[in-house]
């Protein structure tokens, strides 16, 4: 446990340090955040906000961990494909802010290096980590000493784990549309992966996700409401990365889409909106994703925002009891 503290705090600590350092070097290099027209209207004040500001707990998150996942390969692998996505994230910022290639990295581009990272994963856990290719099924624990494991083979387990980790890469990329909304979001979500974590003796992922979960605080500082700074795909990806990696570690799959709800909904609702229109014409949500339907609706950025957290928090107390049983 006293690890877990260190990694929190120490990733916390210099993600704070680093801000008001880095975030003057953005806006004197004109980092600065395009917003999209079609948009909710009060956010066009928010233009020209510095962003990549991901880096900032990437490194607290990256050097924290490092420090302390000495000896446990499960937490370095974690901490790999976190810088893995985030750089991949970087690149796509740079291409966008720096070069002003408005799409960044090509779709197809960014999708491919995501598949190489998540299929690297899929064979190390397995292969050398000797993970087999079991999911667990939330609360079977209920009605099955030791819960219901389905054995699914490995190149279904490949596509699954594929699915689990870009997925939740370019979910978080999704949510991050307001201030504060992801960096909360996937703090909450990274305690409840840390948790899951002890419990299946993963001390090197519970270590990665402290790190990580102390980044994200420390991000808050000048992302909370009104945001001095954003994440960009640097960070959304990042975190997204390392959150899918640290449940297909710690076969919490299908956990972390209880947990990680919020993300699954945001992302639903961006599927559905696309779908409806494309085959009725008609929009089912005010605009998506979910969280600036609510915002349409007349609801504040720091109400949405909180009540995003809330649920979360939910959803996480809620994935954990899954866990009754299991192990």
């Amino acid at each position: 446990m006293n690890n877990l503290w260190q990694a929190f705090f120490i990733s916390l600590i210099i993600t704070a340090l680093l801000g008001p350092l880095l975030i003057p070097l953005l806006k004197r290099l004109k980092f600065g955040q395009n917003i999209r027209s079609d948009g909710p209207s009060r956010h066009l004040q928010k233009a020209g906000t510095p962003t990549m500001g991901g880096v900032m707990f990437l490194a607290g998150t990256a050097v924290s961990g490092l420090i302390l996942s000495r000896g446990l390969s499960d937490g370095i692998i974690v901490l790999i494909v976190i810088v893995g996505f985030g750089l991949i994230g970087f690149i796509d910022d740079y291409l966008k802010v720096v070069l002003k290639r408005s799409l960044g990295l090509r779709a197809r581009e960014k999708l491919l290096w995501q598949i190489l990272l998540a299929a690297g994963l899929a064979y190390w856990v397995v292969y050398g980590m000797g993970r087999g290719t079991e999911i667990v099924l939330p609360f079977s624990g209920f009605f099955t000493s030791g819960g219901i494991q389905l054995d699914l083979g490995w190149w279904p387990f490949m596509a699954f784990t594929l699915v689990v980790v870009v997925g939740a890469a370019n979910a978080v990329n999704l949510t991050d549309g307001l201030d504060g909304l992801a960096a909360g979001v996937s703090m909450i979500t990274a305690l409840a992966l840390m948790m899951i974590a002890l419990l299946v003796h993963k001390e090197g992922v519970a270590v990665s996700m402290a790190a990580l979960s102390g980044g994200c605080l420390g991000f808050l500082f000048f992302n909370r409401h009104p945001a001095s700074v954003f994440m960009g795909d640097t960070g959304s990806l990042a975190i997204g990365g390392g959150l899918g990696a640290a449940a297909v570690i710690t076969r919490s799959e299908l956990f972390f889409v209880i947990i990680g709800g919020v993300f699954v909904l945001e992302t639903l609702s961006v599927i559905i909106q696309v779908i409806s229109f494309q085959t009725t014409g008609r929009r089912l949500f005010r605009m998506s994703p979910l969280h600036h339907h609510f915002e349409l609706g007349g609801w504040s950025e720091n109400r949405v925002v909180l009540t995003f957290w809330a649920s979360t928090l939910i959803l996480a107390v809620i994935g954990l009891a899954g866990y009754y049983g299991v192990y």
